[in-house]
């Protein structure tokens, strides 16, 4: 991972590499603007409250609060106490997943076989990334699938198929409060998800009020 500051600018710069983890506070008022680079690259995301990490992303209240499974433009991340943490202010894409979750050693192995077990996954980065704050495996929760394409059928059914970003695409969150964002930048090669050659993403955190 890389990373660039711009003072002029007030803004802050990361490369993330392919399957690689990210972290960092935003405070209130804040944007973070996450960039597909390549295209058809699965970005997995936790937000935590930055002063209190048992208030954190919940995808239950998020989806009742919206009122549907898809995020975009104006969908709100809300909290396990029904509170705003991020706001999705601006997006290229148009829907991203809620429900797909995190790949894991052990949902490799079920869904693709023993052979995958020592393939790298989301959950280990998120396990690695969030014990720098001292968070473990009971923090973890259903996360954010930005840039995924998992859609509904409507006897329920869903699948993971080929993305509908393309390289340069963006989102940007404003953060409602101090929040602790965690990425994973999915090294998932055994379905369509990263267009199966996981590739880098950019993050930009510019100061509130920054043009």
């Amino acid at each position: 991972m890389s990373t660039q500051t711009h003072p002029q600018l007030k803004t802050r710069t990361a490369v993330v590499a392919a399957r690689a983890a990210w972290s960092s506070v935003i405070r209130a008022g804040e944007t973070l603007t996450i960039t597909d680079l390549h295209g058809n690259q699965a970005v997995d995301f936790l937000v935590y409250d930055a002063h209190d990490t048992s208030v954190r992303y919940s995808a239950p209240d998020t989806i009742h609060a919206q009122g549907g499974i898809f995020l975009t433009a104006g969908s709100v991340l809300m909290s396990n106490e029904h509170t705003p943490l991020m706001t999705v202010v601006a997006d290229d894409v148009g829907r991203h997943d809620t429900v797909g979750g995190a790949c894991s050693k052990e949902s490799n192995t079920l869904r693709y076989g023993h052979h995958t077990w020592s393939q790298h996954a989301c959950v280990d980065n998120f396990l690695a990334e969030g014990a720098r704050y001292g968070l473990g495996k009971r923090d973890l929760v259903s996360n954010i699938n930005w840039y995924m394409n998992v859609p509904v059928e409507p006897d329920g059914t869903l699948g993971i198929v080929d993305g509908i970003s393309a390289p340069g695409l963006t989102l940007t969150l404003r953060a409602e409060r101090d929040v602790l964002v965690l990425v994973s930048n999915c090294p998932q090669i055994n379905n369509p998800c990263n267009g199966f050659d996981p590739t880098a993403v950019q993050m930009t955190i510019t100061e509130a009020g920054a043009a």
